[in-house]
């Protein structure tokens, strides 16, 4: 299938959790604890995939799910004492690598900014041993689920939280220099409802999603990529994930294939952020080597 020309990517905007570092399993960590204490099983990917990145509401579709006799306060108030665990956090395969390329080694100059649901202060326990962040992103180009200016706006699946970062980017400018545009800007996520909010924000998306994610969303990938999910997918029995051998096969080597594409060629699925394919999104690079 051909798909109209797009223009070369002048701007990226991150996640952290789950994309940058691995966040999301020390998450899984302290929700299991907690589920434990009340006789709950672990929590399955197939629960987390509706409430990843969705707030409040996701948080409130879990504790349905595990019919816990506390309430959204409570269950909050033990996950923050549990905030220690994310001093643990370590950059995830290929990150390091990508932001400093798109940072300090693009030519011409590709702007880069986070954009997370997550709170700020939070964001500074997860990273404080991570400098190669904060080196890439300037504090005025990263917005958090509870920066003021989201007041009034909607989380993701939303498209506002990204809105608000191309809009963050473009005041960072130059004067003299051409606005960056959406369809300039290409978004990078590891949760379904992010992906449907860079969707819905006009932007092209990376989706690099954890791999238990991935076995959930197996026979789904195309919905998920065209932002097609509108804040539900139905879950995939465990039972089902495997087809075999042969298929699976396929479907391991496939990371460059057109599947991992969407119908309309303006969203990919990849494995990780290693070997990021930056020509292919018109990107170049200064020099090759570090």
């Amino acid at each position: 299938m051909s798909h109209p020309k797009l223009p070369p990517v002048r701007a990226c905007i991150f996640d952290v959790d789950g994309l940058l570092i691995n966040s999301e399993d020390i998450y899984t960590e302290i929700y299991n604890n907690i589920l434990h204490t009340y006789g709950r099983p672990d929590l399955p990917w197939s629960i987390k995939a509706l409430q990843q990145s969705r707030g409040r509401k996701g948080t409130l579709r879990m504790l349905e799910w595990a019919q816990l006799p506390i309430s959204l306060e409570e269950w909050t108030a033990q996950v923050n004492a549990q905030q220690e665990q994310f001093q643990k956090c370590v950059m995830l395969p290929g990150a390091p690598e990508i932001l400093y390329d798109l940072s300090r080694n693009s030519s011409p100059q590709v702007d880069v900014a986070l954009a997370s649901s997550a709170g700020q202060r939070l964001f500074e326990v997860k990273t404080a041993s991570l400098p190669a962040i904060k080196r890439a992103i300037s504090p005025d180009r990263r917005v958090f689920g509870n920066d003021p200016a989201m007041e009034g706006k909607l989380g993701k699946p939303a498209p506002d939280i990204f809105l608000l970062a191309l809009r963050r980017i473009n005041e960072a400018r130059e004067a003299h220099e051409q606005p960056v545009v959406a369809e300039e800007c290409l978004v990078f996520e590891d949760s379904i409802a992010g992906v449907e909010a860079g969707r819905r924000a006009g932007m092209r998306v990376v989706w690099v999603p954890h791999h238990d994610l991935l076995e959930v969303c197996r026979g789904k990938e195309e919905m998920v990529l065209m932002g097609a999910v509108t804040g539900e997918i139905e879950a995939v029995d465990s039972s089902q994930g495997y087809k075999g051998p042969e298929v699976e096969q396929q479907y391991d080597q496939g990371r460059d294939s057109q599947r991992w594409k969407s119908e309309d060629g303006r969203a990919e699925l990849l494995r990780s952020l290693e070997g990021f394919p930056y020509e292919r999104y018109g990107i170049r690079l200064a020099c090759l080597d570090h």
